[in-house]
């Protein structure tokens, strides 16, 4: 009989990878609705940072004994629960990196280039309508925030657009950047900040006012972390003041909503959330996690444990 596991991501990638071996049980809408009796026979958990897994649903799986993050983050995860309960956790650290990077120097051209402006102009039937010029990126400055793989990737290939790199990150890296001790005082030295660093309460509502006052009214704000980072209200009044130039984000706090006065402002780009979602990515991933599960239900070594329990 094949292993039961329980799914909580959307795409049928990683369902498709694992059915071969495992047999699936989709809750994306929650556990509510799944039977006794297969809750009881669940072993693994499938999900990702923003679903996660509480200590209330770890307990309604008695046989639980392994999660699955499809991706980096897993702040959603309860970690301590899961540890008071002897249940193992990985993530995907790594795998998403090129993809997001990628993705994120397409948001950066996107949104100081205007070209989803002239798209839109074009469609319109107007040539150039007035959308007004653009500045380059060759020369500019670009902070990021959360020098990881995400980070470190973007980083090279700013440097291929001729820009200017410095970072922000808890701990030095071996890198040839000027690294800042906080925040507030990278965005002051930048034209372009990036937010490549994970959720959680550590960087809960970072991105505050003063951070974005210091960015200033030529300055660009790009988010490929996560969310929560930013106070959405304090970011839409920036935007709408012209307190910084303009904005593109690839995450929100309350996806899959996004508030009607973001989306009305023309100096934002947004995207739902996809900047990891290549496919071959998503290959990447779901091998790694068969190769995780494989390693729990054989009681060997896991590949990708979370930091907190490695």
């Amino acid at each position: 009989m094949k292993p039961d596991i329980l799914f909580r991501v959307e795409g049928p990638v990683y369902a498709d990878h694992l059915a071969h071996h495992f047999t699936i049980h989709d809750a994306w809408d929650g556990l509510r609705d799944l039977p006794a009796d297969t809750r009881s026979r669940i072993r693994v958990v499938v999900t990702n940072g923003l679903v996660g897994l509480t200590a209330a649903e770890m307990d309604a799986l008695p046989s639980l004994g392994l999660i699955c993050t499809v991706g980096t983050g897993y702040e959603a995860v309860d970690v301590a629960a899961a540890r008071a309960r002897g249940i193992s956790v990985t993530h995907a650290a790594g795998v998403n990196a090129v993809a997001v990077a990628e993705y994120g120097m397409g948001m950066i051209l996107a949104l100081v280039r205007k070209i989803c402006a002239f798209n839109a102009s074009v469609r319109d039937g107007m040539w150039r309508g007035d959308v007004g010029v653009t500045p380059l990126l060759s020369g500019r400055r670009m902070g990021i925030f959360g020098m990881g793989g995400i980070g470190l990737r973007i980083a090279k290939l700013a440097e291929a657009f001729g820009m200017q790199i410095a970072y922000c990150n808890r701990s030095a890296k071996d890198v040839p950047w000027v690294r800042h001790d906080d925040l507030q005082s990278l965005a002051a030295a930048v034209d372009v900040l990036v937010i490549a660093a994970p959720g959680g309460p550590s960087t809960q509502h970072i991105v505050s006012a003063q951070v974005l006052d210091a960015l200033g009214p030529q300055g660009y704000l790009v988010n490929l972390g996560r969310g929560s980072i930013l106070h959405t209200p304090t970011l839409t009044a920036a935007l709408r003041d012209g307190r910084i130039a303009g904005a593109a984000l690839d995450v929100f706090e309350e996806e899959p909503d996004v508030p009607a006065d973001l989306r009305a402002l023309p100096n934002v780009v947004l995207s739902p959330h996809i900047a990891g979602l290549a496919l071959d990515v998503q290959q990447l991933s779901a091998a790694l996690m068969q190769r995780n599960i494989d390693a729990h239900l054989a009681g060997t070594a896991l590949i990708s444990p979370v930091p907190e329990l490695a």
